[in-house]
This record gives C-alpha cells, sequence and structure tokens, in this order.
C-alpha cells in the first residue's frame, strides 16, 4: 500500500539516488558501528546504510511506517517522538540491562546520529540532541538550507545567530551537500542540505543553562546594540568584569560569548 506523506509530521520522502549514495558516502558507515537513524520514512537512506552496517536502529513517529520498518530483520525500530528519546539508554543497548555488570558502569560506544530531519522540529531536536553530546561520535542531517547556513555562518554576517552560537561552542560544523527540492517526494517549498556536526574533542567547560539564557538575551533584540539587552542582563547579575557592550549580538565570536559565561 502506499504511503500518503503526513503534513503533520512535516514529511518529505527523499527519491534521488544520485542523493541518497552521495549522503551515504558522505556517512561512510563502517560494519559494526552503533547508527541511530532519525526519521527513516520509507527507507530510502536506511536500506543503503544498513546494508553497510550490517544492523541499524531507527526513530520513527508515524505508526504506519513504524510497522512496515518492523518487517526489516536488520533493523531495531523505536516508534517515539525523538525529542522524548533517552538517548543515553538508547548508546548503552544490552549494557543498561544489568547495572550490576562492569559494562553497565563503563561509558558506551560512541553513537553515529543520521537523519532527514522533520523541518518544522529541526531545531528542537538539535537541543535535544545537545544534551547526549559526549555520547556522539558525529551527526550528518538533512536540514532546510537556511538553517544549516545559520547554524555554519561566522560572526558578523546576517546568518549569524544564537542557532550558530549554541552549537558552534560545542561541534566542528560542516555544510556537505546541496539537495534540491526536486529530490523529494513531495518536494518541499525550500532547499535542502546535508550538515556534518562532529562534537569537539576539548569543549570549553561551562555553565550550560547560564550560556543558554546569555546568548538568548543577546539575540533578543539583534537589530539593537546588547547594551540593551545583555548590557542590562549583565548588571543584574552583578557582573564586575569588562565586556564591550556597544556591539550587535552578530557581531561577537563564539569564543567571546564562552569567555564572557565563564567570568559569570
Amino acid at each position: 500500500m502506499q504511503h500518503i506523506a503526513r503534513k503533520r509530521f512535516g514529511q518529505h520522502f527523499l527519491s534521488d539516488g544520485g542523493i541518497i549514495d552521495a549522503i551515504v558516502d558522505a556517512i561512510a558507515p563502517v560494519p559494526g558501528q552503533h547508527v541511530v537513524e532519525i526519521g527513516p520514512g520509507l527507507a530510502a537512506l536506511t536500506q543503503p546504510l544498513v546494508e553497510r552496517l550490517g544492523a541499524l536502529t531507527v526513530i520513527e513517529l508515524d505508526r504506519d511506517l513504524a510497522s512496515r520498518l518492523r518487517a526489516h530483520p536488520q533493523l531495531t525500530v523505536i516508534e517515539a517522538d525523538v525529542l522524548r528519546v533517552d538517548f543515553d539508554a538508547l548508546a548503552r543497548g544490552p549494557w543498561a540491562a544489568d547495572a550490576a555488570t562492569p559494562d553497565a558502569l563503563s561509558a558506551p560506544p560512541k553513537i553515529r546520529v543520521v537523519g532527514n530531519l522533520p523541518y518544522n522540529i529541526s531545531t528542537p531536536i538539535l537541543f535535544h540532541l545537545l544534551q547526549f553530546v559526549d555520547l556522539v561520535q558525529d551527526q550528518h542531517f538533512m536540514l532546510q538550507k537556511e538553517v544549516i547556513d545559520r547554524m555554519v555562518a561566522a560572526p558578523d554576517t546576517s546568518d549569524f545567530s544564537r542557532l550558530s552560537v549554541m552549537l558552534q561552542w560545542r561541534y566542528a560544523l560542516e555544510d556537505v551537500l546541496f539537495v534540491p527540492p526536486e529530490s523529494f517526494d513531495p518536494p518541499p517549498r525550500v532547499d535542502s542540505a546535508v550538515v556534518r556536526m562532529v562534537p569537539l574533542a576539548a569543549p570549553p567547560a561551562i555553565n550550560i543553562p547560564l550560556f543558554s539564557e546569555l546568548v538568548q538575551v543577546a539575540f533578543s533584540q539583534r537589530r539593537k546594540l546588547i547594551r540593551h539587552t545583555l548590557g542590562r542582563w549583565l548588571e543584574a547579575k552583578n557582573f564586575a568584569g569588562s565586556f564591550d557592550v556597544q556591539r550587535r549580538a552578530q557581531e561577537i565570536p563564539v569564543a567571546e560569548y564562552v569567555a564572557l559565561v565563564q567570568q559569570l
């Protein structure tokens, strides 16, 4: 039976064989690796991945698609909203079953996360995964191109945003592939791209909730000088250090935001 794309799930199914091959090549899966695919859909990416890996874990919210995927003997299917998935438990897999074993107490093998993310909730998914970044080897995601443009943007450009800062402090980011609308069925109304996200080996030590609050305040009125927003916030925090607030949020490099929260 043909599956009809469901608008409420933001479903657009990848159908271009050349693009699929290019994405799999970019991921470069190796047999034995623990790979998790978010939103496998009609398995366009799933099948070539599992052929290289031997086994694959997939997370699918759509009940009908999850039922189809369970018929595949090499797939472990998690039917759930990805925003509710505990990737720590998922990474530990069988090690978590018996907390008395030494393996259960040690760090699990790192997972690789891939997928064609639903564009309507892509940013919440990225922030959800940020909680589990220590468990991740790398991430490869298809996203709306304008989102990836913001993810990889350099300071003092129009695309540099809260998303840029919140991801660049923790990942090395690379736009690896452009994907036009006609590569999907049904085609979306936007261009897409594939991003590679590799967690930094030695990230700066910061208070993440405080950093998130700081960055959100800084970009809350991005057209204004930050003395109107972040400057007042720093005064309320009794900040005694030195920080130039005669700038706009997008003019400040990630390293300066990191250094500021470390002073706080």
